[in-house]
């Protein structure tokens, strides 16, 4: 392993943690000059921006004529996002959830991930279904930005947990920041990813097992240093919008200009259909009941997160290297660990529902 691995390895860490300082802070003070909540950042911008690695890579596999690539990246994003980064920054921080999130954004975050589902149920993704992927993107980010905006007053900054407008800096100089912050963490994802994939071969994983795991993961880094910034910032809003947001701007932008990009369009598998899609379906709806019970993500509901990313992790590996024990997993996820989360779940859900009409 040479001396250049290592350093490309530290120097892409040491950019993902300052660019995601640096973005929270502009996206942050750019909402309080526009006024425009911190949620509304943290589901446009931050979002958008910290979901450039995976608009690249789905692009350019789309061109290719690469579906599975194009998709997987999506898909996988999309699991990672929730289980390790919501969970990862919960463990941090208990998140406080916008009652936005449950009555819009999840339920959109959900019903994306069912038309893309469906869209995929004749076996490709097409220039047409990439188009009108396309415009829901664009109706949907027009619509947060004008309905933050008539929501919130110039006198209603205090209020949205950032500096008033006139402490908050020149629009320039945070336009910059989010700018400058955007660049480096997507520089420094792709250099972790480079040194981390070298490092990994040099300990003798093979290609498959580390494109399962290192480089599927590594498009997501600029959420995971955003998020985590975030909650230690206190700026949880952000933490929790650049998830759902990056999640639906996979789903709707990402795969749309790959729809649009395609020659052929984008070749949807049975395997992704049958089993990538339903997990990254099971992965979105599972955001409701947790989200709504207590209107906060605990540090135990982000354990439990974190977990699921380990097992669906360690499922990935199984089934590439084909270990027998795959089976007997599959079995107790499927018949024992699914059904019991649910259930706690759902009691948790009507245990807080009856809670809040009580007061």
């Amino acid at each position: 392993m040479s001396l250049t691995v290592l350093l490309l390895f530290a120097v892409g860490l040491v950019l993902l943690v300052v660019g995601a300082e640096v973005l929270v802070k502009g996206a942050s003070r750019l909402a309080a000059g526009f006024r425009i909540s911190p949620l509304v950042i943290g589901l446009t911008v931050v979002a958008f921006g910290t979901s450039a690695p995976e608009m690249a890579v789905s692009a350019g596999a789309a061109v290719a004529g690469q579906g599975d690539i194009a998709l997987g990246n999506v898909l996988g994003s999309n699991i990672f996002n929730v289980l390790f980064i919501l969970g990862l920054a919960a463990l941090i921080a208990p998140l406080v959830v916008s009652r936005q999130l449950i009555r819009l954004d999840v339920p959109l975050m959900i019903g994306a991930t069912v038309l893309v589902i469906l869209l995929s149920l004749d076996g490709e993704l097409s220039m047409l279904d990439g188009a009108l992927l396309m415009f829901l993107i664009v109706a949907y980010t027009g619509f947060l930005v004008v309905s933050s905006r008539r929501a919130n007053s110039p006198t209603d900054a205090s209020e949205l947990g950032v500096p008033d407008a006139e402490h908050s800096g020149s629009m320039l100089v945070n336009v910059l920041f989010i700018v400058g912050g955007l660049v480096m963490l997507v520089l420094g994802a792709r250099w972790l990813v480079n040194g981390a994939v070298s490092m990994a071969t040099a300990f003798g994983l093979s290609e498959r097992v580390i494109a399962l795991t290192i480089v599927a993961a590594g498009t997501s880094l600029p959420e995971v240093a955003t998020s985590v910034i975030a909650s230690i910032r206190g700026q949880r809003d952000i933490a929790v919008g650049n998830v759902v947001g990056s999640n639906i701007f996979n789903l709707l932008a990402v795969l749309g200009l790959a729809g649009l990009l395609s020659p052929d369009g984008v070749q949807v598998s049975d395997a992704v259909l049958r089993f990538d899609m339903l997990i990254t379906l099971a992965v979105a709806v599972a955001c409701l009941p947790i989200f709504f019970s207590g209107f906060r993500i605990n540090r135990w509901e982000g354990l439990l997160f974190l977990a699921y990313y380990v097992v669906y992790t360690a499922h990935l590996v199984m089934a590439a290297t084909g270990s027998i024990a795959l089976g007997g997993m599959q079995t107790a996820i499927l018949y024992y660990a699914l059904p019991l989360t649910a259930l706690t779940l759902m009691v948790l859900m009507v245990q807080g529902w009856r809670e809040r009409h009580r007061h």
